[in-house]
C-alpha cells in the first residue's frame, strides 16, 4: 500500500544504498513536510523481494524503477529523485530518462571519479571489509553465519553492480542538484562530491552534514532538514509546517 498526500505537490523517489533496502528512509520520510510524497524503492533480492534474483547493474535498476513509475496511477506532481551511496548512481540513471525537477545525491562521489583499485570481481571477504569499514547499519548481523548467509547475495550483486558500472558521456541534466556529504566519511571526499556539478547545467549545492558515510543513519532530523532545503522553491506556496507525513512507500523496480 502506497502511504501519500491525497494531492501532493512533490513526489520524491529514494535509491537505497548497497545492501539497503526500502526501509533506508523511513525516519528521514516522517521528518519531510506533508505535501512531499515518498516513494522508496525496494531493490529486487531483499525483503519481500527476497526470491527475485538480484538484478545485476546499475542501468538495469534504473531502467526498472522507470518502467515502475511509468505505471504508477498516483496523481501528478513533480519528480525528485534521491539516492545515497550506490542509490546516488541509481538515481542519476533514472534521472537520465526522466528529466526530474530536481536530484539530490547524498554519500556519493561523482559517477566520473574513479575509485581506487580493488581486485576483479570483488570476492566476499573485500566486499565484507567495506562494509565493515564504512560501518553502516547492520553490519553487526553480519558477524551471524545465519544472517550473513541472508545478506551476501544482495550485497555481492550491488557491489559487482557498482565495480561494472561504466559512465556514459551525455548531454547533462537540466534541473537543480543538490549533493550531501558526511564531513567524516572515508569514502568521499569534498572533491569528490563537487565533480557532480559537472552532470548538470542547472543550479548546484554541496552541503556537508556531520557524520561518516551512513550520516542519513547517525541524524535522520539533520539529513532531512538537507533535503528539505533541496526541495525548498519546487513547490512554491507550499504549507512546509503542516503534519509530518507518513512513512514512505515502496516502488519496485
Amino acid at each position: 500500500m502506497f502511504h501519500a498526500p491525497e494531492v501532493p505537490a512533490l513526489r520524491l523517489v529514494c535509491f537505497p544504498y548497497a545492501g539497503g533496502n526500502s526501509s533506508a528512509f523511513r525516519l528521514m520520510a516522517r521528518e519531510l513536510p506533508p505535501h512531499v510524497e515518498v516513494l522508496s524503492v525496494q531493490y529486487p533480492g531483499r525483503l519481500d523481494r527476497h526470491e527475485e534474483p538480484p538484478v545485476p547493474t546499475i542501468e538495469d535498476l534504473a531502467d526498472g524503477v522507470v518502467r515502475d513509475l511509468a505505471a504508477y496511477d498516483g496523481p501528478p506532481a513533480p519528480l525528485v529523485l534521491l539516492g545515497h551511496s550506490m542509490g546516488g548512481l541509481v538515481a542519476f540513471e533514472a534521472a537520465r530518462r526522466l528529466a526530474p525537477a530536481a536530484l539530490v545525491v547524498s554519500g556519493r562521489a561523482g559517477p566520473t571519479v574513479t575509485g581506487p583499485a580493488r581486485p576483479r570481481p570483488l570476492d566476499d571477504d573485500t566486499i565484507l571489509a567495506l562494509v565493515r569499514r564504512l560501518d553502516g547499519p547492520g553490519t553487526r548481523a553480519l558477524d551471524h553465519p545465519d544472517l550473513l548467509e541472508l545478506a551476501l547475495p544482495s550485497l555481492r550483486a550491488d557491489f559487482h553492480a557498482v565495480q561494472d558500472y561504466a559512465y556514459r558521456p551525455a548531454a547533462p541534466l537540466d534541473c537543480p542538484a543538490t549533493v550531501l556529504t558526511g564531513t567524516a566519511d572515508p569514502h568521499v571526499t569534498e572533491a569528490d562530491a563537487r565533480a557532480w556539478a559537472r552532470e548538470t547545467t542547472g543550479a548546484f549545492t554541496l552541503d556537508a552534514l556531520e557524520g561518516g558515510h551512513f550520516f542519513l543513519h547517525d541524524d535522520p532530523k539533520a539529513y532531512a532538514a538537507a533535503v528539505a532545503r533541496a526541495l525548498d522553491g519546487l513547490t512554491p506556496g507550499a504549507d512546509a509546517d503542516a503534519e509530518t507525513p507518513p512513512a514512505p512507500a515502496t516502488t519496485r523496480p
